[in-house]
């Protein structure tokens, strides 16, 4: 690839056009539409729960974490047969941690009584009576949106829990292919339905091929 032809394609991509708040180590920025504020650097769940990695470890690792002022906690149902949501559920049950965290997790039930289920596991896991961020899990195949959306779906389970105050805001994640995104918004707007986020992964390579950043986020903006 010529040096022009990268350069245009990074122009494809839309630039951050709030630089965010610094409190103390750690800039924030607002989370979409939702007027929450979330630290630019997430703890990441899946290897908390890690066999290799003692118990003692992941709390001291989560409330360290915290401290230095990340806020924003991923995890997901299926991370290490539900280790990495019971660790960060004892950690938040700690010293009044769970006030300090905004708690995303992510399901991948695409039937309602199999979301139903996944949710009220979380739950229990996290020991909170509300997940702040609930994402539909790995939308990575072509009939995964229909999947969700459909008649007794998974977002029927995903609606009824909102409604019923177990969470807050909706979204979906994939890891996969941009078109596949543009697929689930597409859905979700057939249905009059609007995410309020879309979690999808970013590098330095991603605008050479199949590009998140040149595909799904000017549309996400």
């Amino acid at each position: 690839m010529s040096a022009g032809t990268s350069s245009q394609a990074a122009s494809r991509i839309p630039r951050v056009s709030q630089p965010g708040t610094m409190r103390g180590e750690m800039l924030y920025r607002k989370l979409g539409s939702t007027g929450e504020e979330v630290s630019v650097i997430g703890l990441g769940g899946s290897h908390l729960g890690q066999p290799l990695v003692p118990e003692d470890e992941a709390l001291r690792l989560i409330h360290e974490g915290i401290d230095r002022g990340i806020n924003f906690l991923d995890n997901a149902w299926d991370y290490n047969e539900g280790r990495s949501e019971e660790r960060v559920g004892k950690a938040l049950s700690q010293g009044g941690y769970r006030n300090k965290a905004f708690v995303m997790t992510k399901i991948d039930g695409r039937t309602k009584e199999t979301a139903t289920n996944q949710i009220n596991d979380s739950l229990r896991r996290l020991k909170v009576d509300h997940i702040d961020l609930l994402q539909h899990h790995e939308v990575l195949r072509y009939d995964d949106p229909d999947r969700i959306f459909n008649q007794g779906g998974s977002m029927e389970a995903v609606l009824a829990a909102k409604e019923a105050g177990k969470i807050r805001y909706i979204g979906f994640t994939g890891h996969k292919d941009p078109h596949i995104h543009l697929s689930m918004l597409e859905v979700a707007q057939r249905h009059g339905f609007h995410f309020d986020t879309v979690q999808m992964p970013i590098n330095i390579m991603d605008a050479h091929f199949r590009s998140f950043s040149q595909l799904v986020v000017p549309e996400a903006v």
